[in-house]
């Protein structure tokens, strides 16, 4: 009898996830079918099941989804049509909780016989834990990224397991042996077009600072897209800098991570990425300010930053909305430019703390857990 598992995830580092779990449940689950939203990796690996759909749902912030309320309307009621028609074994969800608990919500009650997995913890513990209780009625399973995430959701009797990070798999595979070059700085605005918008600028300015204040300093970035490097490109052009002070790649950010002296670094995954290769960085994180307003209210923790937050102190510098600045960036960057033993000392720091995130074969760990499910 056939295995049918509905997907959804609504970012880039989603797709990535979503779709490294798809092939390791092909391995677990002879003959699965997957339907679903994601994006194009997750498209190649499911005959045309899964709608692309990345690009336009990865917005980043509360005043930023209510602008566009209705198109994440209109999908919802697709993906919940198509879910209930379809009638999957399996409902997946991949990170993205806005969205996706909501639908949860209306699967469970409109569609029991569908077992619902969420795959990477929404974050309660950090804005909201009442909401865990609710989470625990219309779930069947959790797989989380953290060890202490695990007893918040089995406490109210939820099944959970901690599958490790997926991000360990990703970047071992593309680990290199290089050294670091000297005077060369990355610089890493995010993924979305937005956020892009809103940091590459101010990351231009710092530059401008920095190239006065040391002679023969380099900077390059990696484009997560097309698109992401069109709005890089026109803002470079714009910045007025002289050609080849920055140089912009297709893709790659891991690598430069491995190969550049220090960075800056927008808030969300690469974070991480980035201390797990030892990289040292600053964190910077701009959103609209009703989104950051309402932010400060719910989330209870000191740091935004996930290294941070892993380590249970502020290993790197957060730079947040007005302080996400050309001259506090710039000033950070020089500093440790000029001292190259405060690099080396923060890396190793960063280091330590990125060895939490576990060991490899988390896809596989994962894709064993929900194989269960099939069985019950």
């Amino acid at each position: 009898m056939s295995k049918s598992v509905y997907v959804v995830a609504g970012e880039v580092s989603g797709d990535i996830h979503g779709a490294e779990l798809m092939g390791a449940l092909q391995q677990e689950l002879e003959g699965v079918k997957f339907r679903g939203l994601g994006g194009p990796k997750m498209v190649a690996l499911s005959d045309g099941g899964v709608t692309d759909w990345v690009d336009e749902a990865a917005v980043m912030g509360l005043w930023e989804v209510l602008r566009k309320y209705g198109w994440f309307k209109a999908r919802f009621d697709e993906a919940l049509d198509d879910l209930l028609k379809w009638k999957p074994d399996v409902l997946l969800l991949v990170d993205y909780p806005g969205f996706n608990l909501r639908l949860a919500k209306q699967v469970h009650e409109k569609s029991p016989h569908t077992k619902i997995v969420h795959y990477v913890a929404p974050q309660v513990w950090a804005w909201h834990q009442k909401r865990i209780p609710k989470i625990a009625a219309t779930h069947d399973l959790m797989l989380c990224l953290f060890p202490f995430e695990v007893p918040l959701f089995e406490e109210v009797g939820l099944r959970s397991r901690c599958a490790g990070h997926p991000l360990v798999d990703e970047l071992e595979e593309k680990r290199v042996d290089s050294p670091r070059r000297p005077l060369m700085v990355g610089l890493f605005p995010g993924s979305r077009t937005k956020e892009v918008s809103r940091l590459f600028p101010m990351m231009l300015e710092s530059v401008a600072r920095l190239r006065e204040q040391q002679p023969g300093v380099r900077f390059i970035t990696a484009a997560a897209s097309k698109k992401v490097g069109d709005v890089m490109k026109v803002a470079l052009a714009e910045s007025g800098l002289p050609d080849g002070l920055v140089e912009i790649q297709d893709g790659g950010s891991q690598v430069l991570m491995q190969t550049v002296s220090c960075g800056v670094v927008a808030s969300g995954t690469a974070t991480l990425e980035a201390a797990y290769y030892g990289m040292p960085y600053c964190l910077v994180y701009q959103v609209a300010w009703p989104t950051y307003l309402m932010a400060r209210q719910l989330i209870k923790l000191p740091y935004i930053g996930l290294i941070n937050i892993l380590a249970g102190r502020e290993l790197v510098p957060e730079y947040i909305q007005s302080e996400a600045n050309a001259y506090e960036v710039a000033l950070w960057v020089g500093r440790h430019l000029k001292d190259p033993q405060l690099c080396e000392d923060l890396s190793k720091e960063l280091l330590e703390a990125a060895s939490r995130l576990g060991e490899t074969g988390t896809h596989q760990r994962a894709a064993h857990e929900i194989s269960l499910l099939f069985s019950k």
